[in-house]
């Protein structure tokens, strides 16, 4: 049964394209940011990373905020088997958005939630597969200098408005963006946790479509 939370929601995160997107469903919450190592572990698939490090970012905030309901994600970017993590600095953040160019890349975007008063836990993954655009050097160079790079996985966001690097998805906008919300609601409503807002209006995907698990 879905009931309004006592205390807001934590979501484990301190990244504005998250916080944005869980706000679009009107879901009450305050954020912790986890603080993890998210070191890849040697021989460890990346889709195996991307579902530790979700889980270990709510089990690390659930123990500091405790009796508290948490959710939390991971997204990385994979090209040829290669997880493409956020860039150390401006060459490396280039570096990356030349090897991307033109090409088509994955995405996954984990979740866990977790709820102490039920002891309940709810986690999802998404896929999407995502083409970017033969854009030019200098529109490279000039992104980098615009420092948004330098925060995100794969070092772009398929949001950016000027650099707009994505040609087209297959998948779910949000999901690239960080938070698919279809899984959140599903995940959310899995541990008891009420979400006002419905996924498919919260979503507005610049390009592409919205996370395929809508039941709202």
């Amino acid at each position: 049964m879905n009931a309004p939370l006592t205390h807001p929601l934590i979501l484990a995160s301190s990244s504005p394209r998250r916080q944005e997107l869980l706000t679009r469903l009107g879901v009450r919450f305050e954020v912790a940011s986890a603080d993890i190592d998210e070191s890849q572990r040697p021989g460890e698939p990346p889709v195996a990373l991307v579902q530790r490090l979700a889980q270990e970012k709510a089990l690390a905030v659930a123990a500091r905020r405790p009796g508290r309901a948490v959710l939390a994600a991971d997204t990385i970017v994979v090209l040829e088997e290669e997880v493409l993590g956020k860039p150390v600095d401006a060459f490396e953040a280039a570096a990356m958005l030349r090897r991307l160019r033109g090409r088509s890349h994955t995405v996954w975007s984990a979740l866990y939630a977790w709820q102490p008063a039920t002891a309940s836990a709810a986690a999802a993954l998404n896929r999407s597969d995502v083409w970017m655009r033969a854009y030019s050097d200098d529109e490279i160079a000039a992104y980098v200098a615009s420092g948004d790079p330098l925060d995100k996985a794969g070092a772009y966001a398929i949001q950016h408005p000027a650099f707009a690097p994505v040609e087209r998805i297959e998948g779910c906008h949000s999901g690239v963006m960080g938070l698919p919300l279809g899984d959140v609601v599903q995940a959310l409503r899995a541990i008891g946790v009420a979400v006002p807002g419905q996924a498919a209006s919260a979503c507005r995907p610049q390009i592409g479509r919205c996370c395929q698990a809508l039941q709202d």
